[in-house]
C-alpha cells in the first residue's frame, strides 16, 4: 500500500492581501514539495482573506483573486493543492480549487453560501 502524504496548510492570511497570501501559499507549496507531499490542503477564502466582506463587492478585487489562483496553478507541477478563494458565475461564491499538476482539475463552488 502507497503512503499518501498530506500537508494542512493554516496559514495566517491578512484580508484584502491577495499578493502577500499568494506569496503565502507559493512558499508552502515550495515546502510542501521539498518535504515530499503529495496534498497540500488550504484554508477557506486563503487567496482573499477570511472574511473579505465588502471587498467582494470590487470587481478588480475578484479579478486579482482569480488571478491569483492562475498564477498558484503553474506552481502546482508534481503536487496536488487545495486552495480557498472566491469564484464568479453570475454570483460570486466561496469556491475550492483543485490543483494538480500545473492545471486545474475541480472547481467546487459552495453555491449555498452565497456572499453578495
Amino acid at each position: 500500500m502507497r503512503t499518501i502524504r498530506i500537508g494542512l496548510c493554516q496559514i495566517n492570511t491578512i484580508v484584502g492581501d491577495i499578493e502577500g497570501n499568494t506569496r503565502k501559499i507559493l512558499d508552502y507549496i515550495k515546502q510542501g514539495k521539498k518535504k515530499q507531499v503529495d496534498l497540500l490542503a488550504f484554508p477557506e477564502m486563503a487567496v482573499t482573506g477570511y472574511p473579505p466582506e465588502d471587498l467582494l463587492l470590487m470587481p478588480k478585487f475578484i479579478e486579482s483573486n482569480l488571478k491569483a489562483i492562475r498564477q498558484i496553478t503553474k506552481a502546482t507541477s508534481s503536487i496536488t493543492a487545495l486552495v480557498g478563494f472566491v469564484d464568479k458565475d453570475g454570483d460570486i461564491f466561496n469556491a475550492a480549487a483543485l490543483l494538480h499538476n500545473g492545471k486545474l482539475i475541480d472547481e467546487n463552488g459552495v453555491r449555498s453560501i452565497l456572499l453578495t
